[in-house]
């Protein structure tokens, strides 16, 4: 694969707005300062993509065009990328075709959601139900935490996971989260804490869900010889894509999620680099149970279960993941969230992460994102600078 690199990032703060800003405020923060920690020009960017779930959220059809139009971007190269939850990484992953295809040499990857404020909760969560399939599930009133639950108890049922497994994870994500600025949910909560919070759908209650959030969030990706920076920015090294059924009932194992560790073959084998390579790993973590079951599909350790209950996820392990707090911690503005999890190790492996970091810096880092239950995966291999 074509030497990518991670030119620069920023996001705005992932939370709930009662400001009166707006997703188009939030695009042009994070655009400006992702354009900064490249030390790019507006002028020097010659492709946008933009990612974003719902033109609900954002009452804007088209956002694209119209957010190209307000960061002065004209004469350009425009598209938009949606994929539900994998929306953000999916959009990087278009942007980076474009360079290795050689239609751009500058591409801003731009991914913000605004649903958190817009809507109430109850009409959010109505909407998120139709990322399923819509006549069978979407509209019938069953939600995604309803979803998701049947899909972790059936793997829980096959690998002797427990509550108190969902529960440790969902309180270190938060503890994680408490070492960054831009997180929505830094909570000082314990596994007690978590198991004590409603229920919302067994074996999840409140603590064990990511949160509604508002934000955006901006990549900057080029070739070295098109950047001031040049090598000094970590490499995208290698990206995977891959689907399953949409309905959990039509799989041969629902609690699975298979279509991940075929997106993993074909990352690690554009980066030429083996699993156990990775020294980090952030992990798309919509709900508690959601975290380990990716862990356990992309294959990264033995016994995920063994791994879990013997810290070695946590930043000191041998395998930290989502030092950033996850979708739990950090919080979940679906277009940025995929595009905050690519920022977050780049800067993990550069070693100017502002937040948590692992105790042995790694060379090679993981991002993995999917949309629907492990529908529509992605996964990407990022390599440290040499």
């Amino acid at each position: 694969m074509k030497d990518l690199r991670i030119a620069g990032g920023a996001m705005t703060p992932f939370n709930r707005r009662k400001d009166g800003s707006s997703w188009r405020d939030w695009c042009l923060v994070a655009f400006d300062e992702a354009l900064r920690d490249a030390a790019l020009e507006v002028a020097d960017v010659d492709a946008l993509v933009v990612a974003s779930e719902s033109d609900f959220f954002s009452l804007q059809l088209n956002p694209a065009a119209m957010i190209a139009d307000a960061l002065g971007l004209h004469g350009i190269r425009v598209q938009r990328v949606e994929g539900g939850g994998a929306t953000g990484h999916l959009a990087v992953q278009a942007g980076a075709a474009l360079v290795a295809a050689g239609l751009a040499r500058r591409v801003a990857v731009l991914g913000f959601e605004a649903s958190a404020s817009h809507l109430d909760g109850a009409s959010v969560g109505a909407l998120y139900s139709l990322s399923y399939d819509a006549w069978s599930e979407g509209e019938s009133g069953i939600g995604s935490a309803a979803i998701y639950a049947l899909s972790a108890r059936a793997w829980m049922a096959e690998t002797g996971a427990t509550e108190a497994d969902f529960a440790r994870v969902a309180a270190r994500n938060r503890q994680n989260a408490r070492h960054n600025r831009f997180a929505h949910l830094p909570l000082d909560v314990t596994e007690a804490d978590v198991r004590a919070s409603a229920a919302v759908a067994t074996p999840y209650r409140r603590l064990d869900c990511s949160p509604l959030s508002d934000g955006a969030a901006c990549v900057i990706l080029a070739a070295p010889g098109d950047l001031p920076a040049g090598a000094g920015r970590a490499r995208l090294a290698g990206m995977g894509v891959a689907n399953d059924r949409v309905r959990l009932g039509d799989r041969a194992a629902p609690g699975r999620f298979f279509a991940k560790r075929v997106a993993l073959r074909a990352a690690l084998g554009q980066a030429g680099c083996a699993l156990s390579d990775v020294g980090l790993a952030e992990v798309y973590d919509s709900f508690s149970g959601a975290q380990l079951q990716a862990l356990d599909a992309l294959g990264l350790t033995d016994d995920v279960l063994a791994a879990e209950r013997a810290g070695h996820f946590t930043a000191e392990g041998a395998l930290p993941v989502n030092l950033s707090g996850g979708l739990l911690g950090q919080g979940a503005p679906v277009g940025a969230t995929g595009v905050a999890q690519v920022l977050a190790a780049a800067q993990q492996l550069e070693g100017r992460y502002h937040g948590l970091r692992p105790a042995v810096p790694p060379r090679f880092a993981l991002v993995d994102t999917h949309g629907g239950i492990a529908t529509l995966c992605a996964v990407s291999i990022l390599e440290a600078p040499r």
